[in-house]
Order: structure tokens, then sequence, then C-alpha cells
């Protein structure tokens, strides 16, 4: 069974639970070859014991308290990760808790698979924004690699003005443009396609870039790297590679997500406020950008 799992890409956890006694030395072999989450459920069929109808057949089919605990030792004893979740299985509360548990698994699944495509390298003399890529995917599976400006440049010169209007169509329905510019607007539209096709070319589902290296680009893809985490990929600024994979929700869970690029500069702190995100259509354009050497706005 846990062969079964380990090698089924459509598996992405177990969950056990011992209706009877099971001598968990028979899991021995299997527990620590298991690479998959698990989650041993602590639970019985019967909400409650029939003391009136009880027999030695109950008691030999219905051991789930006796088959738990040896179970539980075992998972204790082999020092395996593991959630544990003890409850009646109809209850709501437990269920969701289940659930929680299914979708932390699923995350697991996607970041075994998962791909950051780095645009150059990370901002200059910053600590934050370092971090070991062999561990990383020796840990959590992530792929972290890095593909020169220059190759997104050509990319970007390749993208078609019958491209571009395409996008500013969806842009006009998504947002506020907040200027003028519309020469700016479209810009970000060529960066956010020419990105978008690296990204889905090579599988990544998040990257990064940083302002300080932007070889033969006019802009910081600001607005075009928005409108990819609307779209579901993971972005970290600075070239934060680490900050991209968290920010990256490739299997939705069903829910329509707010995305929101990051900004280091401050907090709003006032209490009851939340963090100062504007409620109603957001805006593109207006602001002026004050460094990397770039088109200001």
């Amino acid at each position: 069974m846990v062969k079964q799992a380990n090698f089924d890409d459509s598996c992405a956890g177990i969950i056990t639970w011992c209706h009877t006694f099971s001598p968990s030395k028979m899991w021995i072999n299997g527990l620590t070859s298991l690479q998959k989450p698990w989650c041993h459920f602590a639970t019985q069929y019967n909400r409650e014991i029939p003391n009136e109808e009880i027999d030695m057949d109950f008691m030999n089919l219905n051991q789930a308290a006796h088959g738990d605990r040896e179970h539980g030792f075992i998972g204790a004893r082999l020092r395996k990760p593991r959630k544990i979740i003890a409850g009646y299985w109809r209850d709501e509360t437990v269920q969701k808790r289940i659930g929680g548990w299914m979708k932390a698994a699923v995350g697991v699944a996607v970041s075994k698979s998962m791909k950051v495509m780095r645009f150059g390298d990370n901002m200059r003399e910053v600590a934050v924004t370092e971090g070991d890529k062999v561990e990383v995917q020796t840990k959590l599976g992530w792929q972290v690699n890095t593909w020169a400006v220059g190759d997104l440049v050509k990319v970007m010169n390749a993208v078609t003005e019958e491209e571009i209007d395409a996008l500013m169509e969806t842009y006009q329905q998504s947002y506020d443009i907040a200027t003028d510019k519309l020469d700016h607007i479209r810009y970000q539209a060529r960066e956010e396609i020419a990105m978008k096709k690296m990204l889905d070319a090579e599988g990544c589902k998040a990257f990064s870039n940083t302002f300080q290296d932007l070889y033969g680009m006019e802009q910081l893809p600001g607005l075009a790297s928005q409108h990819l985490m609307a779209q579901g990929y993971g972005y970290g600024g600075e070239g934060d590679w680490k900050v991209s994979r968290h920010d990256c929700h490739p299997q939705g869970h069903g829910k329509k997500r707010q995305r929101l690029l990051p900004v280091y500069g401050g907090l709003h702190l006032q209490p009851g406020k939340g963090k100062g995100v504007l409620s109603g259509r957001p805006h593109a354009g207006g602001l002026p950008l004050l460094r990397g050497g770039k088109t200001p706005d």
C-alpha cells in the first residue's frame, strides 16, 4: 500500500485509522519507506459504546481505542512526521480538520513539482533575498533556476501588437487606468505576455526579478507581475524567489484570491483596519518609479 501511495501521482497522502487492533510492528517497514504526508485519524465507527448489545464479536471488530493507541505509539517511536486528528468521524469540526490536512497534503504534492523562474539575480547587498537553492530542492522539491533578462527581452520583442491589444482589453476590464500614458501600459502588457510564455514553456509557476537587473528593458514589470499573480503565479520582488513560491496558488482551492504585490516600505498599523488593502477596482499607472533608472511611470 505504501509503495503504491509513494508512486501514485494522484495520491497526495495517506490517512490511517484502526477500526480494530493492529499490531504495529507489522507497519514498520511500510511507514519507514513512506514519502507522502500521513494523517493518523483516531476515531471509531460508533459514537457511543453500545453497552446493551455488546458481545465478543463486537469486541473483536471494534477496538479503535486499542488500535489507535498502538498505532500512535509506533508513529512516535519511529519519529515519523504526521498529523494526528482525534474525534468522531461524522462531526463537522473533525471533517474540517481533515479537510485542512488534505489541502496541506496537496500543497506538499505541488511543492514537489514546483519550478521557480528567476529573471536575473536578486538585489545587490540584500541578505533576506538570498537562499540555498540546493537545500530547498532537497527538502521541499522546489526547482529554482535563473534565466537571463536578455532572453526575456528577446521574447518581448517577438510579442505582436495583436497580442498586446487583446491583453489591453483585459486590463481595461480589470483596472481603472489612472494614466494617459497608454504606451507605458502597453509595455507592461508586452512584458506580461513574454514572461507568461517563458513561465509556461518551462512549467514554472512562480518567478522573481529585481529593478537592478533589467538590462534591455524600459520598465520594471509592476502591473505585469501583479496581473500574473491574479492568475495564480507566485512573485517575489527584489529577486526573492522564496517569497514567490509562498505566494503561488496553482491549485486555487476553488476560491477567488486577491493578489497583492508586496510592498516593503511600510505597514498600516491602525487597530482594526487590517493591512491597509483597499476595496474596489484596482488602479493601473499613475505612480512614479523613482529607482532603477527606467521609465518613471
